[in-house]
């Protein structure tokens, strides 16, 4: 079905290959870079909702939230200190991965991922036996360079070794693997918050240790791309590995193809200058505006402090915890169902119906039953356990719309586009980006919400019908089309082939540019 702004794919080249055990079973373990991820965006607002880590670490917020019992629940937990140790991370993580642009490019996909892993596990043990701020601050630091060092990297890892036929379902497994580390922070913070003397929130922190180690060893065993190889002047190396991956011998057009690429991006001594240039002016639009509306959507809002939110909108404290649980299971099961229908319905198709299911449930239903039942001074009197039971059914369902649609997409999408000559200077920029926002979004939030209470999830709102429109009239369809062979979905666009050089088209994709209305 035409779609403005879309592609299909005609009889083009498809190179010859499977999907064999060995890429498979590697793409598991490159996606298990997510867990870190996942891991302390759902412990970080699990431990800031326990009492005992607040009258440690944060006692006037404490007294605010817990002794007080402040009739305004918007700004029950406004704090610039707690959202600090929350945001710092990712100021850490976005430097790191501009450091790690240049290692992926230099050494390979493999050396990030496995600093990544060494980084995140050092933070995490000295976080779980913190005693003052400053260290809290320090060791989410420590672990943000992990992050920043693996988020670079495992997305290009899954890109350039996945068959190009189910890339977009292999690729997703780095953002299954996020919604997985959640899923487990957030069961993990119900049960230590209920340990007691207190304690439970070390166990919280300290326990990013295990999905740390887990990545460090993983990354021992995998395979460098032939991407990788090549573009380090080891050719033989990477034929060998190319038939490996792919399970048959004959590799020669897709091997030949790879060698073109390198060699055009040996020719390109600066990546980060040339991705000024006119001809990549879709590449860099696209590494900055999708991780920027991806965090615009306010999905970090209810990653981060589910349990906050939750609470400060009337959830008792263990209430609210569960509930955090029960979102993040909803986030695992629609990021799989995005796994089976992203190289089947396509990158567009998910990202519109995601984006139309994200905009209802904020605009519609949760910021009408917040603003309802909350107005403007903040006190809702007592909450009916019904309405408990709309304002969670509603946002699962707002995390489902996100997590099939710009959740996974926002990673796999700008990892499949880049050529190769930009391709890990692009990615820093888009991870950095993504990074840079996050901090922002997780900083100024509990602010906000203080300040500008429901109409919090209208702002958001807002940003959700613009980037869908911006997908809808901007982003080509990139379902089954080669990584090599990515350019020439720009030159047939109505819009952005006016950027890009045409050059001979022998031997390419065959794309057939649709009419705009």
């Amino acid at each position: 079905m035409p779609t403005v702004g879309g592609f299909h794919k005609g009889t083009g080249k498809a190179y010859p290959g499977k999907l064999t055990p060995l890429v498979f079973l590697t793409c598991v373990v490159a996606a298990m870079g997510g867990l870190i991820f996942g891991y302390d965006i759902g412990i970080s607002g699990g431990v800031t909702s326990m009492p005992p880590f607040l009258k440690k670490f944060f006692p006037s917020m404490y007294e605010k939230a817990a002794l007080v019992k402040p009739t305004n629940q918007y700004c029950k937990f406004d704090s610039e200190a707690l959202t600090l140790f929350t945001s710092s991370l990712y100021l850490a993580a976005l430097a790191a991965s501009l450091v790690a642009s240049t290692v992926t490019r230099k050494f390979g996909r493999k050396l990030p991922i496995l600093f990544g892993g060494l980084l995140f596990c050092a933070g995490s043990i000295i976080n779980g036996a913190a005693e003052a701020v400053w260290m809290l601050i320090l060791c989410r630091m420590l672990l943000g360079f992990g992050i920043g060092f693996a988020n670079q990297s495992v997305p290009l890892y899954l890109s350039e070794i996945a068959p190009h036929k189910c890339r977009g379902a292999l690729n997703i497994g780095f953002q299954l693997s996020v919604t997985i580390g959640i899923l487990v922070a957030n069961t993990l913070n119900y049960y230590f918050a209920q340990i007691k003397g207190g304690w439970g929130w070390r166990l919280s922190l300290g326990g990013a240790a295990v999905p740390a180690l887990i990545v460090t060893v993983g990354s021992l065993a995998l395979l460098d791309t032939p991407n990788s190889l090549i573009e380090r002047g080891q050719h033989d190396a990477a034929k060998t590995r190319l038939k490996r991956i792919r399970g048959v011998n004959n590799v020669a057009e897709e091997f030949n193809d790879l060698v073109a690429a390198s060699e055009a991006s040996k020719l390109v001594e600066h990546p980060w200058r040339n991705l000024m240039q006119r001809k990549y002016r879709p590449h860099l639009t696209m590494a900055i505006l999708i991780p920027f509306f991806q965090q615009f959507s306010g999905i970090n809002v209810i990653m981060f402090y589910a349990p906050v939110l939750f609470n400060a909108i009337g959830f008792e404290h263990y209430t609210s915890l569960i509930s955090a649980v029960i979102t993040g299971g909803v986030n695992v099961f629609a990021t799989s169902v995005s796994i089976y229908g992203v190289d089947k319905w396509g990158r567009r198709f998910l990202f519109l119906v995601g984006g139309a299911q994200m905009l209802v449930c904020q605009m519609i239903v949760v910021a009408t039953c917040i603003g309802v039942k909350f107005g403007v001074d903040g006190n809702p009197g007592e909450l009916p356990k019904w309405y408990a039971v709309v304002v969670v059914l509603f946002i699962c369902v707002y995390v489902a719309g996100f997590a099939w649609s710009w959740g996974p997409l926002g990673w796999l999408v700008p990892s499949e586009i880049f050529p190769l000559e930009i391709r890990s200077a692009a990615q820093g920029i888009n991870v950095s980006v993504n990074m840079f926002f996050t901090f922002i979004i997780a900083q100024i939030f509990l602010n906000m919400l203080c300040h500008i209470k429901f109409g919090l999830f209208l702002f958001f709102a807002f940003f959700v019908l613009v980037m869908s429109f911006y997908i809808y009239f901007f982003l080509p369809e990139t379902k089954g089309i080669p990584i090599e062979e990515m350019s020439e979905v720009w030159k047939r666009h109505w819009f952005w082939s006016s950027y890009v050089t045409i050059d001979d088209p022998h031997n390419r994709v065959e794309i057939t540019k649709e009419a705009y209305p």
